[in-house]
């Protein structure tokens, strides 16, 4: 090679990075004492802006793809200068330089902890292992190094280099950091803090009158915003204002109306708590239910508008045991909270007997389950009565659970017995004398996604007792007692207890947050950048950062669909319940339709959806149904967010309209549904006086599923998972499968109706009654069966 022409490639050399302080650092730190300063620990208690930053999960730091490089139009310059590499003299280099603790350390202060530098170095040599061409530097530093001219350390500038290829997160810790700290919330609401707001908090139980007061106050002010937790009650708002000849607007994730034929904003509105807006100013804001401000996934709503709305003052509704919180939250705001106690304003009794029969119930009575499988056992075994009942749970639409409502509230209508979920808690206005818990066992989800039963919380077993015997209802005084008489002194136990005080509020990150973090990692998944938020964010101990389960899910679920961020941000905040997959798909089929820019009309929506459709013939059928109202509520969310793409919200809304009377139709004939279920299912269908299912912790019984699979709720591959979940749970309670019982016990073990225990009991019952007296309890069944 020619003189000159080595002299242009020398020329072209990238000098090497002289950053973690260069290679003479490096040496100088083989040395022994002369070391440079290290650079600031990213994982460290200093690091980043200071004391306090936490060590973030690398376990979320995703790898990014590096493609092994080829020579470029100048050819290997590296291998030209010097000569071509030996891949096994360079392996043994790199494992060497792998094993050094002393890079190892330097790699720690800077981002890399073990398992990210494990990582890097794996990327790293295989950069250098599958190339047929490198850098001249790099090559021109292994070479020196495989010749004995070079130490091995002098490879961390361009270890370091690739690792921040691959973790681009490395570079910008800082700035992320600063965009995740979320320990001054007062401070994201500007405007709100440039008034002085006052707040007066109305506690009290439920009937006791203190939303009936904030609401006074807010229909006498000029302009006034009611922030509610649900549709209903935004609904039951905007009717008593504008019945009162207050103009107001009604604003919902699925609905805007504006009594201003003209368009224009009316001074009040009514809305759920999440659309309340934080910029307009009210003289009035009402903030209901405050101690949902701990609800794990939408507690974050509650403390934005605490914190944010711009009102002269907000008046907060709710349970005493958030006073303190407000209290500590708006210390932080420099604002002052006044306090005004509330009492019940009728009697609530709890009751000495148990209801133990269906043949006690009696007009006014209301029996609250858990679960829609205990609803329909429950209302069929009170038709079979001749009882004619009016049924609510959480998954009816608006539409049905208000005309469900107004049947048992009609003192002419025959309808005088309710079974509902604890739907009924919240929303709903009933004239209920008696509460009757059939269980005070609640089925939960943990952190894990999986199903527990745990014991309702006294502030559960208040909000649901608290609806009996409510003010300005023909019953003065209410009662509450339970199903079965050994859940009776656990519900005195629980109504007793005081209510645990509210500690933190909610938070979550908002949209330009998460824009700025995919600004600095713009290669990450939307899932990740939330993983990486959550991880690297900073609370104070008046706060925590909400579940993103459900984000989360929506996020993987629609990652492979093209989406700019802002508008993948908003579809995954769209309010659907991740269980049902008829509506997961739903969402799946809009964001690809929108994708590709192609608007969601009317027509289109009508053949993804098969309608018109007809009145359910069974349970599956009304749960389909069901289903499909939320699809037409997503459609109608996503289109106050994306006008052009859904733009006919019109005629999706007069068809639900409409699909919400088929479903009424539906609930209204619910006990012939059932029938007819079991019968294509071939279930079993129980004796009226069979013993009504319960649910217990720690005494062998076991909820029969919420939902079976010819309820259409769950997949035969739910059913399968579900199966063997509920056999863990059996093989945990010393659960033995059905021997020599007859078929029915075979069945109903089986269908989980009914457990081992429950059977022995049931024996040593029927075995008492044949003696015609008490037996010992040690009787067992094998004694039985002999005596038979």
């Amino acid at each position: 090679m020619s003189v000159s022409r080595c002299a242009r490639l020398l020329c072209r050399l990238p000098a090497a990075p002289l950053r973690y302080g260069g290679l003479s650092a490096l040496r100088s730190r083989r040395g022994g004492p002369s070391r440079a300063a290290p650079a600031a620990g990213f994982f460290s208690d200093g690091g980043g802006n200071g004391a306090g930053a936490k060590a973030p999960d690398t376990s979320l730091f995703v790898p990014l793809p590096v493609s092994p490089s080829s020579p470029g139009p100048e050819g290997d310059v590296g291998a030209e200068l010097t000569r071509p590499l030996n891949k096994s003299e360079v392996l043994k280099v790199l494992n060497k330089f792998y094993k050094r603790k002393e890079v190892q350390r330097l790699g720690a202060e800077n981002g890399l902890d073990a398992r990210l530098f494990h990582q890097a170095f794996i990327s790293f040599r295989k950069y250098i292992m599958e190339s047929s061409f490198l850098g001249p530097d790099v090559h021109i530093l292994l070479n020196d190094i495989c010749c004995g001219a070079g130490h091995v350390d002098d490879l961390f500038p361009f270890f370091m280099r690739h690792a921040k290829q691959i973790f681009p997160m490395l570079e910008c810790m800082d700035d992320l950091r600063k965009i995740s700290d979320l320990r001054l919330p007062p401070n994201w609401y500007q405007d709100a803090r440039a008034i002085q707001r006052k707040i007066v908090f109305h506690a009290g139980p439920t009937n006791s009158g203190k939303t009936y007061h904030a609401i006074q106050r807010y229909l006498a002010a000029k302009s006034g915003i009611y922030c509610g937790p649900l549709k209903l009650l935004a609904h039951e708002i905007f009717q008593k204002s504008n019945d009162a000849n207050v103009p107001c607007d009604l604003v919902t994730g699925e609905e805007r109306v504006c009594v201003d034929p003209e368009g224009r904003q009316a001074a009040h509105v009514a809305c759920t708590i999440e659309m309340c807006s934080v910029t307009t100013p009210y003289e009035v804001a009402v903030i209901d239910e405050i101690q949902m401000i701990k609800d794990p996934s939408r507690g974050w709503a509650w403390t934005r508008a605490l914190l944010g709305l711009c009102a002269e003052e907000i008046h907060v509704c709710g349970e005493a045991a958030a006073i303190n919180l407000v209290t500590e939250l708006m210390y932080t705001t420099g604002e002052e909270v006044e306090v005004r106690n509330y009492k019940r304003l009728t009697p609530l009794k709890v009751l000495d007997q148990a209801l133990e029969s269906l043949d006690n119930l009696r007009p006014g009575d209301c029996i609250v389950c858990f679960s829609k499988n205990d609803i329909y056992s429950v209302s069929r075994q009170i038709e079979t009565r001749g009882l004619e009942c009016a049924v609510i749970y959480g998954s009816l639409p608006p539409g049905t659970k208000l005309t469900q409502a107004r049947k048992f509230n009609d003192p002419d209508d025959p309808c005088k017995i309710m079974v509902a979920t604890d739907a009924i808690g919240m929303g709903l206005n009933l004239s209920i004398k008696r509460i009757i818990f059939n269980s005070l066992i609640k089925p939960t989800i943990n952190e894990k996604g999986e199903k527990e039963m745990d014991t309702i919380t006294t502030s559960q077993a208040l909000q649901i007792s608290g609806r009996a015997g409510r003010f300005s209802t023909v019953f003065g005084e209410g009662e509450v007692t339970t199903m079965h008489r050994d859940d009776l002194p656990l519900l005195k136990e629980i109504l007793n207890k005081s209510v645990d005080p509210i500690v933190t509020a909610g938070l979550h990150p908002t949209a330009d947050q998460i824009e700025m973090f995919a600004y600095h990692l713009p290669d990450a998944t939307l899932s990740n950048l939330l993983d990486i938020f959550v991880s690297l964010s900073q609370v104070d101990g008046l706060y925590f950062v909400c579940n993103v389960d459900d984000f989360k899910f929506l996020a993987d679920m629609i990652q492979h669909i093209p989406l700019n961020l802002r508008a993948r941000y908003v579809f995954c905040t769209a309010p659907i319940n991740k269980k049902q997959p008829y509506v997961c798909t739903s969402l799946l089929k809009f964001a690809r339709q929108f994708s590709r820019n192609e608007p969601l009309t009317f027509d289109w929506l009508c053949r993804h959806i098969n309608w018109p459709l007809v009145p359910p013939q069974n349970i599956k059928d009304l749960v389909h149904l069901e289903a499909v109202h939320d699809v037409l509520d997503l459609y109608l969310w996503l289109s106050y967010r994306f006008m052009d793409m859904f733009p006919d919200a019109a005629l999706v809304r007069d068809i639900q309209k409409e699909l919400d009377d088929i479903i009424q139709v539906g609930v209204l004939n619910i006990t012939r549904l059932i029938r007819v279920s079991q019968a294509a299912s071939g279930s079993v269908t129980l004796p009226d006086d069979f013993p009504l299912q319960r649910a217990s912790i720690g005494n062998g019984m076991l909820n029969a599923e919420d939902l079976l699979e010819a309820n259409g709720e769950l997949s035969p591959r739910d059913v399968k998972t579900q199966g063997h979940r509920r056999a863990r749970g059996s093989k945990a309670m010393n659960y033995r499968p059905a021997e020599a019982q007859g078929a029915l016990a075979a069945r109903l073990i089986q269908q989980g109706l009914l457990t081992q225990d429950m059977l022995k009991q049931l024996e040593h019952e029927w075995l008492a009654r044949r003696k015609g007296g008490a037996t010992d309890e040690n009787t067992g069944p094998n004694k039985g069966k002999k005596r038979k």
